[in-house]
């Protein structure tokens, strides 16, 4: 099963979306971001990956902050994950998520509840 890391708040300053993770039940030290996205439709959220020498983390960006995703592309904000005693930038996240809403515009591949959802938001 895949090492997933849960968004708990999220918090807006100095031009910054500061994202306060879950503490995980797994060690997360030497996590790096990726600047790679996925999507999960069955979740309707977006994946960030995360990696350490071993394996790549999940950390899931769910619709309900979505709109503040919006804000970081609009505005071109730095997203920070605070996890544990750590801070992590999550790098390339705007041109990644620029480039998944392009692909799942329209396309049902992604299933009708995603694709409805990315559009009302986005």
């Amino acid at each position: 099963m895949q090492k997933r890391i849960e968004i708990s708040e999220m918090n807006t300053s100095n031009n910054q979306l500061e994202l306060i993770a879950e503490k995980p039940n797994f060690d997360t030290a030497g996590l790096q971001a990726s600047g790679q996205m996925l999507v999960d439709s069955d979740s309707l959220a977006f994946i960030y990956k995360l990696e350490n020498e071993k394996e790549f983390i999940y950390v899931s960006l769910p619709s309900s902050i979505w709109p503040s995703l919006k804000n970081v592309i609009s505005e071109k904000q730095k997203v920070i994950l605070h996890l544990e005693e750590n801070e992590l930038e999550l790098i390339d996240i705007i041109p990644e998520l620029e480039y998944l809403l392009q692909n799942i515009e329209g396309n049902t591949n992604y299933g009708n509840e995603m694709v409805e959802l990315v559009e009302k938001t986005f």
